[in-house]
């Protein structure tokens, strides 16, 4: 598997990628940290809030933050190596996202790995610009790290669509030798009609799919709003990974772009949270 682990200088960042590495450690993987440092053209000195600053300044500056951030990937990738996840830093040029997204489609990346802060200076939690671009535009997995959570307890959110079935598969086989606690949480939603014996069905599946990659997860049922009902599962169950399908009961049609209860999940929850989607699809 190869994994894209987006980095800077932020300390978010840095725990994305200890977490990555830490996901990975019992599975066979290699993770690039690729920084994309902003192109001269695109930056101007009061981007700097320094309007005197010429061009030399200009790009002196951008090549000492490229070597900050590089330092401080190389420290972050010797984790990697101890847990025997191969690491290796990359640098590019341009608009962050669109790098991101271009380099993960060209190079068949399996997963995108994104830090994002814990807090915002305002109330409850955000996502920047270039995290909701890439979860809506990315063919790949994105997992969103806020904090950095050994892992031994997962949720996951399971409606019972096809992308959610994939969904256990992918997150079934590379925890497979780590064997953490695993639930399976099923959502009777508002509105949809769905009786107990669909949902128990619909639960009895996604435990068979787990269970072809030698897990024995616990499963629940509950009743009302899906993004209402994770959240409050996940506010209590102290889990360390959230795991759903980027789509709803129906993939679009005609864009990839993810469920509003994908991104408000992502959004809302300080937990780890990887939203699943097939690149072969």
């Amino acid at each position: 598997m190869k994994v894209l682990v987006a980095v800077d200088k932020s300390e978010e960042s840095q725990k994305a990628l200890k977490y990555a590495c830490h996901l990975l450690e019992n599975f066979d993987a290699k993770v690039d940290a690729v920084y994309v440092k902003p192109d001269e053209s695109d930056i101007g000195a009061e981007t700097l809030y320094a309007p005197f600053t010429g061009q030399e300044q200009i790009t002196a500056w951008i090549e000492k933050e490229a070597e900050a951030v590089a330092e401080g990937v190389l420290s972050s990738c010797e984790v990697c190596e101890s847990g025997k996840v191969p690491c290796w830093p990359r640098i590019l040029t341009g608009d962050p996202a669109d790098e991101i997204l271009h380099l993960a489609d060209t190079q068949n990346y399996d997963m995108i790995v994104l830090g994002a802060q814990e807090h915002s200076a305002l109330k409850g939690l955000i996502l920047g610009a270039v995290h909701a671009k890439i979860l809506h535009h990315a063919r790949q997995p994105v997992l969103i790290v806020r904090n950095f959570r050994p892992i031994h307890r997962i949720l996951i959110a399971y409606r019972g669509s096809e992308c959610d079935q994939d969904a256990l598969g992918f997150i079934g086989l590379m925890v497979q030798k780590r064997k953490p606690e695993i639930t399976i949480l099923h959502v009777q939603e508002s509105g949809r009609g769905e009786n107990e014996a669909s949902a128990e069905t619909c639960l009895i599946n996604a435990k068979k799919k787990l269970g072809e990659f030698e897990h024995a997860p616990d499963t629940k049922m509950t009743k009302g709003d899906f993004t209402d009902e994770i959240l409050k599962e996940v506010a209590t169950g102290r889990y360390d990974l959230v795991v759903l399908g980027a789509y709803g009961h129906k993939r679009p049609k005609y864009l990839n772009l993810i469920s509003d209860e994908a991104l408000n999940i992502a959004r809302l929850t300080t937990r780890p949270v990887l939203v699943f989607r097939d690149a072969a699809n």
